[in-house]
């Protein structure tokens, strides 16, 4: 894979729009396959994880046609189910995560499906029993075949049921509600995820027929439907990448605009920072960041040190949690950050540690941050992208740095964040991509 070549030090100005939600684009294209009829997609990312996953969508069969603007027409009306057996396919799939929430539309196209062990970030067990367990009470089997590593589901008809989710996950609840939509009778999800990219696929199965009522809570009555209809939609900007927009500013006390932010769907990334001292400013669907000669992370009312947390919507998003390391490490005062969902996603601080970074990995969950402000800067260094998230919050850490860095792996950056570099460098960052 390709490196960066980064030379930090520089402050950054300008305005910057954020791509279509990485998150969402992957459920919306999945979705696509509940219909033989031509769904419109508008706002979707041009990043690896989009581009695998439409590539398995053209084995399968879909039609694929780009419009302007960021803008595809999907239509499934004739599938290939003997695909799936092939070594593409298969090879495929295992480079993203999202392709897990094919398993939905492809029961419900072929009824019996096999499918490999999906990809994406290396951040701990990533388990896929909510989805399981939640496909079982629908009236779906499973059975691993060990010798081809492949999960094979069989479903005569999906059956609605109260299903009972062992944890709120996002795609659990995205797979769940595509079978939902299309099953026998009534389903109530609990609890279900809300996240924003969540009640979007709502919606947008709502303009192609279904009947969902709860969008918003963690409570989902679903009536199903024996057939959807062809739709328009257009993905929200992602906010992950608005609250990695918000770190780099701060980091680099730079003065940035970000445009089309969806502030009603704000507030989880404005308390995230906050908690740091970043100054927000918002305008209809504007963010401003103003040049800040510091910021001071907050303490409790009593004084105690701050803790900040990931946990599910409305609360901090999980994937924030490694940006939020990097801007503390730029602030001053004392904060301990606590990551809770995957036990792996903290390691790439070591890099943080190397740079001159003054933090305490307590243990893979736990971060005790001392951020000494604009006085002390980093130093450049060589470092490595492990993940998506961590990469793009070593790549804020090297423009926040004194001297040059290289950052290598960065297909895992561009996995999440599209043409990245000849973005920020618009701004007047230093980026250089070499292969």
């Amino acid at each position: 894979m390709g490196k960066f070549i980064i030379h930090g030090g520089r402050q950054l100005s300008g305005t910057i729009k954020p791509q279509g939600s990485k998150n969402e684009a992957l459920q919306v294209i999945c979705a696509t396959l509940l219909t033989d009829q031509v769904v419109t997609l508008y706002n979707i990312p041009n990043i690896t994880d989009v581009q695998h996953l439409m590539k398995l969508l053209v084995l399968l069969g879909v039609s694929i046609t780009p419009l302007d603007d960021g803008g595809y027409q999907f239509c499934a009306m004739d599938l290939d189910k003997e695909v799936m057996c092939t070594t593409v396919f298969r090879q495929t799939y295992t480079k993203v995560r999202g392709s897990i929430m094919l398993l939905a539309p492809l029961l419900i196209r072929f009824k019996q499906v096999a499918i490999a062990k999906p990809g994406g970030d290396r951040i701990g067990r990533r388990g896929l029993h909510a989805h399981f367990e939640g496909f079982e009470q629908l009236g779906v089997a499973f059975y691993y075949d060990g010798a081809k590593a492949t999960w094979e589901a069989k479903c005569a008809a999906l059956k609605g049921a109260d299903v009972l989710m062992p944890e709120a996950s996002v795609t659990g609840t995205a797979n769940l509600i595509m079978a939902a939509s299309m099953a026998k009778g009534k389903t109530i999800i609990y609890p279900a995820a809300c996240e924003p990219h969540i009640q979007q696929l709502c919606h947008m199965l709502i303009a192609m027929g279904a009947r969902i009522t709860g969008i918003g809570s963690n409570v989902l009555t679903i009536e199903g439907v024996q057939g959807l209809r062809s739709t328009t939609h257009t993905i929200l900007p992602d906010l992950l990448e608005i609250g990695s927009f918000i770190g780099l500013a701060a980091a680099t006390q730079s003065a940035l605009t970000i445009t089309d932010v969806p502030i009603k769907f704000f507030a989880p990334i404005w308390y995230c920072f906050k908690q740091l001292g970043i100054v927000i400013e918002t305008q209809e669907n504007k963010v401003h960041i103003p040049l800040q000669p510091f910021h001071a992370i907050k303490t409790e009312m009593d004084g105690k040190l701050v803790t900040l947390y990931d946990t599910i919507w409305p609360g901090i998003p999980a994937d924030l949690i490694s940006i939020a390391v990097v801007a503390a490490v730029h602030a001053q005062g004392h904060i301990l950050i606590h990551q809770k969902m995957f036990e792996s996603r903290l390691f790439f601080v070591d890099h943080l540690i190397e740079m001159g970074a003054r933090l305490v990995l307590c243990d893979p969950h736990r971060i005790h941050i001392v951020g000494l402000g604009p006085h002390h800067r980093l130093q450049g260094t060589h470092m490595s992208s492990s993940d998506i998230r961590a990469g793009i919050a070593l790549l804020i850490a090297a423009l926040a740095a004194e001297g040059t860095s290289t950052i290598e792996n960065i297909g895992q950056i561009d996995r999440g964040y599209e043409c990245i570099d000849q973005r920020l460098n618009n701004l007047g960052a230093s980026i250089e991509r070499v292969s």
